[in-house]
């Protein structure tokens, strides 16, 4: 699992990280057919990508830095020396790439603005507090705490269930749940839920002492 500060795009074989500038955020791509990475500063008020007068566009195309600024939200901001690229990172197996789990970007987006605190920042607080308040409210998740379900069943059900509810996609299966899952455990490395499974346990432990 990636859990540096920088991510692999899909429109052009380059990695994508943010960084900080006294004039704002910024977005860079760093491919490893090329010598000079692509720069843009992120608006403030469309947020969109505004390229540098030095950046080829035919080599970081928008549509690379719109995909680079969907999948950097959320991620700590890099402050050392540009990630090494290498044209064997960006090789994929033909057998493999049709077994490649998708997630909509749009969906993705729609939990990180949910979780997203009034500083602009993704919140793992907000994330848990409010998962904890469905598990608390669901009957389902109280009669499964009744029949001794386990920890993770119970967390699946609970998380599926508000992603489902917040992206307004009833279709997105386990496998996309479990991707959505870790690009947001790149920011965290001990777990994203880490209040959540502790409250989970409180309410098995309680079951079982009644």
């Amino acid at each position: 699992m990636l859990r540096t500060k920088a991510v692999k795009l899909t429109v052009i074989p380059a990695v994508a990280y943010r960084s900080k500038s006294p004039k704002g955020i910024n977005v860079t791509l760093v491919r490893a057919d090329k010598k000079q990475p692509g720069i843009a500063a992120i608006s403030k008020t469309s947020g969109d990508a505004v390229p540098t007068q030095n950046t080829d566009l035919k080599a970081y195309p928008m549509e690379a830095f719109k995909e680079a600024i969907s999948l950097t939200a959320g991620l700590p901001y890099r402050n050392q020396n540009a990630p090494k690229v290498s044209k064997e990172d960006f090789k994929v197996k033909k057998e493999k790439a049709a077994e490649e789990i998708t997630v909509n970007e749009k969906d993705y987006e729609k939990i990180l603005r949910k979780y997203t605190d009034k500083n602009g920042k993704f919140s793992y607080e907000l994330l848990n507090k409010d998962l904890i308040s469905f598990a608390k409210r669901s009957s389902v998740v109280k009669d499964m705490v009744a029949e001794g379900a386990s920890a993770a069943k119970i967390r699946n059900y609970i998380v599926t269930n508000k992603f489902r509810n917040i992206t307004g996609n009833d279709d997105l299966n386990d496998k996309q749940i479990k991707l959505i899952i870790s690009r947001l455990d790149e920011t965290q490395p001990k777990g994203v839920f880490t209040a959540l499974d502790a409250e989970i346990r409180k309410m098995l432990k309680a079951n079982k002492s009644k």
